[in-house]
């Protein structure tokens, strides 16, 4: 599945931004789908993920209780909402999506999902 995302861009300290992620020409509702980010020279890491079936979420906790993932079924997407951002969330942020993977507290690791898009970059600035 090729995922594309969008809402990437440029935000103020404390602000808020609203990230999406949509298949094409295929559906998410049998995946499970998860949020990376990755600035360079540093290790991609996993932000949230959400499951297929009972919809359980997962945040690091780096971002939790700021970022809330969730999925609309009727519109095949996922979201990434983004708010109090901080320059630290600085990163091109990528989607993820995996059939088989059930999201747990055990974290995440890029090697469970099979398919990814191309990044969206979000900068938070002043």
């Amino acid at each position: 599945v090729q995922l594309v995302e969008s809402g990437g861009g440029l935000a103020q300290p404390g602000g808020s931004l609203r990230l999406s992620c949509a298949p094409s020409g295929a559906t998410l509702r049998y995946h499970a789908a998860g949020w990376f980010r990755q600035v360079p020279g540093k290790e991609r890491e996993g932000v949230s993920c959400i499951n297929r079936s009972d919809g359980t979420t997962y945040y690091s906790d780096t971002v939790k209780g700021r970022f809330t993932i969730s999925r609309d079924a009727a519109k095949n997407t996922v979201y990434l909402q983004m708010n109090s951002l901080k320059p630290e969330d600085t990163a091109v942020y990528y989607c993820a999506a995996d059939p088989m993977l059930y999201c747990s507290d055990d974290g995440m690791s890029e090697g469970d999902f099979t398919s990814w898009g191309q990044g969206t970059q979000v900068t938070v600035s002043s």
